[in-house]
């Protein structure tokens, strides 16, 4: 499988990524139609998983939906190399996030898709569902600044219903030192079909999340503004973020999704 020139998902995967989202998660995306003219960056809050992310796959079908040509290089975990899954979604346009990918991509004139919650937004309990959770990190406003690009804000409400997350599992990941081995932070406890209760199985590994419906949001570019610092600038993107989240899910009663 190849990635084509213009840097689109291949057909075969994605017609079956629009398939599945748009008939078992009634897949919705709202918001821009299309993105900045020039180069930016897109920043996007996670659902749940690590390998497997439904508000990953849901923003791959959304930024589709608005492609200019340009194509979409996807910041991932190095975690996904680690495990051997590397090379199967490096067709999607996806490389291990790094300040060296980031400028090649930036360089090549291609928008860049981050996510920078990273894990612990990932593996967030269920009691958190419905926050954005960047933990402090500000270096995607900072990389912003430095390129001078827009971000480009979309958020995505409905993954952390797809199963039961007891806990994202900080503590049990330091004790294991996987912070320090695998640059893993959180290591969840969940139940899920068909795994049933289990510690850090789920995201790693494919689960049958529950048909959980998707909205995504895609917000209007954001620009920093002169003498903006990047918490500062960070702090607007997500507070954005937040209110839009807050508005999506106010209401939702998850009932078997």
């Amino acid at each position: 499988m190849e990635t084509r020139r213009d840097g689109a998902l291949p057909r075969l995967p994605l017609a079956l990524l629009d398939r599945y989202l748009r008939t078992y998660h009634r897949h919705e995306v709202r918001g821009e139609t299309s993105l900045p003219a020039s180069p930016a960056l897109i920043v996007s809050n996670h659902g749940f998983g690590g390998i497997v992310d439904l508000n990953v796959m849901a923003l791959a079908r959304a930024l589709h939906g608005m492609s200019d040509g340009r194509g979409v290089t996807f910041l991932v975990h190095q975690i996904a190399w680690t495990l051997g899954v590397g090379r199967f979604i490096e067709p999607l346009g996806c490389v291990p996030g790094s300040a060296e990918a980031v400028d090649a991509a930036f360089a090549a004139a291609r928008h860049v898709a981050v996510f920078p919650g990273g894990d612990v937004e990932a593996a967030k309990a269920t009691s958190e569902r419905n926050r954005i959770k960047f933990a402090g990190r500000t270096g995607y406003a900072r990389t912003a600044i430095e390129h001078g690009v827009p971000v480009v804000p979309v958020v995505t409400a409905g993954a952390g219903e797809s199963l039961l997350v007891l806990s994202d599992g900080q503590r049990i990941a330091r004790a294991l030192r996987l912070p320090e081995l695998l640059r893993i932070k959180a290591l969840p406890v969940s139940v899920s079909l068909p795994w049933g209760v289990n510690v850090g199985a789920v995201g790693m590994v494919p689960y049958l999340p529950l048909p959980t419906k998707l909205v995504t949001v895609v917000l209007p570019a954001m620009h920093s503004v002169d003498g903006e610092s990047a918490g500062a600038f960070a702090a607007r993107i997500e507070s954005a973020m937040q209110d839009t989240l807050t508005e999506l899910t106010a209401g939702r009663r998850p009932v078997l999704g």
